[in-house]
């Protein structure tokens, strides 16, 4: 019999995962944006509702084993979904909301320029909307950067608002879900919320008080879930962008 030959280990497989650790090397890290408001004691409450306040209820400074935190909001502080129930008695709260549509492609659209440049520009029309028309139809999920609220410390005495086509317009074009950088949908002082019932019967979810500052415009995943609050009416977001 032959005496036995020694042949080295196949060596591939450990080729195959130094090349993969070394493509991963060269791959650029995700790009996150965080677009949430910071809840803090200094942010702006609705005029009338419930402020954000947080506060330690037990101290490692005064003897405490653990720093404890509380606190009470509005769940309209900051960042947040309506959910139906909040302008219709009828609608469902905001547990009952589908998780699917606060997560997956959107389309950021910055009218900002057109805002800042004209302080008169109380409208997001669908002029100003149509030549995105083709990203946020790919994408079902627009968020609008108007630039009018850049100090989340200061309530806004005034801000723009959709024009009353621009529901139909985006049910049209396939939106699930509108995102603002405003605390609301509508006026100020609006009592009857036009736009928050105009949207509800399209069948797209509202999203409010986003920060979309900085953020380039253009098609990113998107991650926006509330908080899972038996009954609510709405709840805080921690909203994310990303780019592979």
């Amino acid at each position: 019999m032959a005496p036995a030959v020694w042949r080295p280990p196949l060596l591939e497989p450990r080729l195959i995962t130094s090349k993969t650790k070394f493509r991963s090397a060269l791959k650029p890290p995700m790009k996150i944006w965080d677009i949430s408001r910071t809840l803090s004691n200094d942010l702006a409450e609705w005029p009338g509702d419930e402020p954000f306040r947080y506060r330690l209820t037990n101290e490692i400074a005064k003897g405490g084993s653990v720093n404890l935190g509380a606190i009470t909001l509005s769940v309209h502080n900051g960042t947040h979904a309506d959910a139906r129930f909040h302008f219709d008695s009828k609608g469902e709260s905001i547990e009952k909301a589908s998780l699917d549509v606060y997560l997956g492609r959107a389309t950021v659209v910055d009218l900002a320029p057109s805002f800042l440049r004209s302080k008169e520009k109380h409208l997001i029309t669908t002029e100003d909307l149509k030549p995105h028309a083709e990203e946020i139809a790919a994408t079902s999920r627009l968020l609008v950067n108007t630039g009018r609220w850049s100090d989340s410390t200061v309530f806004p005495n005034q801000i723009p608002v959709i024009a009353a086509d621009v529901p139909a317009w985006l049910q049209k074009n396939g939106v699930k879900l509108l995102g603002l950088d405003l605390p609301s949908m509508d006026d100020i002082d609006s009592k009857s919320l036009q736009n928050h019932h105009a949207l509800a019967r399209a069948g797209i979810a509202i999203v409010e008080s986003l920060e979309l500052s900085g953020v380039p415009p253009g098609i990113y995943n998107f991650a926006a879930l509330p908080l899972k609050i038996a009954g609510g009416d709405g709840a805080p977001l921690r909203a994310v962008l990303w780019r592979e």
